[in-house]
């Protein structure tokens, strides 16, 4: 039984095959940011350092609803209470609790950003981390990566081809990196990322702050086969 040349996986001296990698790299606007902030209270008992935590974790909600629209997402992602103990003696006696809660928004509006962010460091044991720029998962720049990745293969196959006096003839196969041996593409250390840190002042104004949007780049890898006419060798 024969097999079709369009179907075996290598091509014949009658249907050569070409493959290729396509790739695409661009650089865009963020459209979204995100900042940590972690409240902290510590107090002689377990109730106070409670009370002082509730109190200041309060008043940093109600700063980032005060915002509105601006703020896309606003999530409590841990809450903890520590007691220390004293450092001498053999009974374990608690000197001070420490409570702690960590929350994190994600900002759409960077003018809003800059002001939220120095008027929330400058709110008592609190600290504001970040910001870390990034785009939504539904941005239309992921798309157009992916179609300069597959022009751009399309472009290196032809060039193949005509260095060999053929033509492309039909597309066999399109996949993403990856697609194959479910191995993704590594994102480098701290790509599109940046951070910052915050921490409020013992009885000072709230610093001017300027925040510049760290531009995006978006990558885009995409494996193509192509069958071309035989070569004039």
């Amino acid at each position: 039984m024969t097999q079709d040349a369009s179907h075996q996986p290598y091509g014949t001296p009658e249907v050569p095959r070409v493959a290729v990698r396509g790739e695409a790299h661009i650089e865009v606007d963020p459209e979204i940011a995100r900042i940590g902030i972690t409240v902290s209270a510590r107090g002689a008992d377990r109730r106070t350092a409670l009370e002082d935590l509730t109190r200041r974790n309060n008043t940093v909600l109600d700063l980032i609803k005060s915002y509105g629209e601006p703020v896309e997402k606003l999530e409590t992602g841990s809450f903890s209470i520590t007691p220390e103990l004293t450092r001498h003696g053999r009974a374990e006696r608690v000197r001070a609790y420490h409570g702690r809660v960590h929350i994190t928004a994600e900002v759409s509006d960077f003018t809003a950003l800059g002001e939220l962010t120095t008027r929330l460091a400058d709110l008592e044991l609190t600290q504001v981390d970040g910001p870390w720029w990034a785009l939504r998962p539904t941005s239309p720049a992921h798309g157009q990566a992916r179609r300069q990745a597959v022009l751009e293969a399309v472009q290196r196959a032809r060039e193949y081809a005509e260095a060999l006096g053929a033509q492309l003839a039909a597309l066999v196969e399109l996949a993403d990196l990856g697609a194959e041996d479910a191995s993704p593409y590594p994102v480098p250390a701290g790509a599109g990322m940046r951070t910052m840190a915050f921490s409020a002042a013992e009885d000072a104004g709230p610093p001017p702050l300027d925040l510049e949007p760290q531009r995006q780049t978006v990558h885009a890898q995409v494996n193509a086969r192509f069958t071309m006419t035989p070569p004039r060798l």
